[in-house]
């Protein structure tokens, strides 16, 4: 019988203490115990943390587009690696429903008034901006493409052959598309390779991610940031910023899910491998349960939002059942006013809140991600500042009906509240607020000096000429 065991190591007494000393000095790393002795041996750094930041030269401006409100940072990266505001603006938003710009006008003027008041902050004017993607119903499509190599090295233009392809093969029309991000490459046999260039092969593959929107939603978000004289330097999935923003690398490789709760829509992003694997939007949000609140205690919006914002809970505890709340009525010539206790105003949001949270529990259950997507969950956006939203996500998605892929046990989902980190300068009231996550995480995206998650930009200005045309399209077809 063949003794699989592993062997013990030992080292003599000068060895011991050498290594004893070198682990004292190096206790707050990573680190292995040897078998058979009470040596720990640390783990080598990694360089990839102590790199810092590498951030474009001068200045970013975003511009996040919600159905609540509109915020727009101006910003740029620090050598230290850091990420400072100089300037910030937000109003309530205007025009758009959903996610979707709906009055031209009216969101023109909120968008000119968000701007500004970041220029006046900044003492800059800007001209170009990085947009959140929520109109347009954005759909998040995995792809595997296969391109011939045949033999030689593997060059940048191979993976931009590749991705080309994925980009036709994900073609619909009236649909344009936004995002091309590569999950990794598998080089011949070789699986899992994040970066083939200089790699030998005969056959590269590419799983890719693409999330694309609908034209026409594409081109009136175009249309009224034109109007108020801006230009639109890429757009970026809002549920993809927010993750950038409230998220560490850890969560990202290890699968985390973030739900963005906002004011029109939920969106929600799956983060795994270090990559974005899935994206999904729901057309139910934090306005929702405003309107709720209004229609059942005919009240005006203005008061049931603050009722929401100031009384509301999503899981109301016994302890402030008996609180009373006046509530005024709508309607009246006189102002007539009617009490109600604070848990019938629960009763009220709860049951919007319990559906929002089953379905995005649906859509991550129906994902087919596995691991990824039965880790656990970071909630922000501004409804889920709600009180009480914690522990309503923990009981509605902490149990997933999802098992890992050798058919393991269901997995539980713990739940946090995620907030914008590493960065510097947001107004002392809102740095904390999870209702700034997305403009946050698109300032991140701006200011980087490498495109997040690999995203591949076709930005290159067509060719002019007869022979340039010719040569462009012999290269992509060879």
């Amino acid at each position: 019988m063949i003794n699989r065991a592993r062997p013990s190591f030992s080292l003599n007494s000068d060895a011991q203490s050498r290594l004893r000393k070198k682990a004292g000095t190096a206790s707050s790393s990573s680190s292995l115990r040897m078998s058979g002795d009470d040596t720990i041996l640390p783990l080598p750094p990694s360089e990839t943390n102590k790199r810092p930041r590498t951030w474009r030269n001068g200045y970013s401006a975003v511009l996040d587009i919600g159905s609540t409100k509109i915020t727009c940072l101006i910003g740029k990266g620090e050598p230290n690696g850091s990420l400072k505001v100089i300037g910030c603006g937000w109003r309530r938003s205007a025009g758009v429903r959903n996610g979707a710009i709906t009055d031209l006008h009216a969101a023109e003027a909120a968008i000119r008034a968000t701007v500004g008041q970041a220029e006046l902050m900044a003492e800059r004017t800007i001209d170009r901006v990085v947009v959140n993607l929520s109109c347009g119903h954005p759909a998040s499509r995995l792809f595997n493409v296969r391109w011939p190599v045949g033999g030689r090295v593997v060059t940048e233009a191979d993976i931009r052959r590749v991705v080309t392809e994925g980009r036709v093969q994900a073609t619909v029309e009236g649909r344009d598309v936004v995002h091309t991000l590569p999950i990794d490459f598998t080089v011949d046999d070789t699986e899992g390779v994040a970066d083939p260039r200089g790699h030998l092969c005969e056959t590269l593959k590419a799983r890719l991610h693409i999330i694309d929107a609908a034209s026409t939603a594409l081109l009136n978000l175009e249309t009224v940031l034109s109007r108020a004289e801006l230009k639109v330097e890429a757009l970026v999935s809002s549920p993809l910023a927010s993750g950038l923003s409230v998220l560490d690398a850890d969560e990202r490789e290890l699968g985390t899910t973030v739900v963005e709760m906002g004011g029109g829509t939920t969106s929600l992003a799956v983060f795994g491998e270090g990559q974005i694997l899935h994206t999904a939007q729901i057309s139910v949000g934090g306005l929702h349960v405003t309107r709720d609140i209004a229609r059942g205690l005919s009240t005006s919006l203005e008061n049931a939002e603050r009722l929401k914002t100031v009384y509301g809970s999503a899981d109301l505890s016994s302890d402030v059942e008996d609180e009373i709340l006046t509530v005024e009525l709508l309607g009246n010539d006189v102002p007539h006013f009617e009490q109600i206790s604070r848990a019938q105003l629960g009763r009220i949001i709860r049951p919007r809140m319990e559906e929002t949270l089953e379905l995005v529990r649906e859509k991550l259950d129906g994902a087919g991600l596995g691991n990824a997507a039965s880790g656990r969950i970071v909630l922000t956006g501004g409804a889920s500042l709600l009180d009480g939203m914690r522990p309503l996500a923990e009981r509605i998605l902490g149990a997933s009906a999802a098992r890992g892929r050798n058919g393991g046990p269901a997995f539980t989902r713990s739940v946090r509240l995620g907030r914008p980190k590493h960065i510097l300068g947001l107004p002392e009231n809102t740095a904390a607020a999870a209702g700034f996550a997305t403009a946050a995480g698109l300032l991140s995206w701006a200011a980087s000096a490498e495109r997040p998650f690999g995203d591949v930009e076709f930005r290159a200005a067509p060719p002019s000429g007869m022979l340039q045309k010719l040569v462009a399209f012999i290269r992509d077809r060879v």
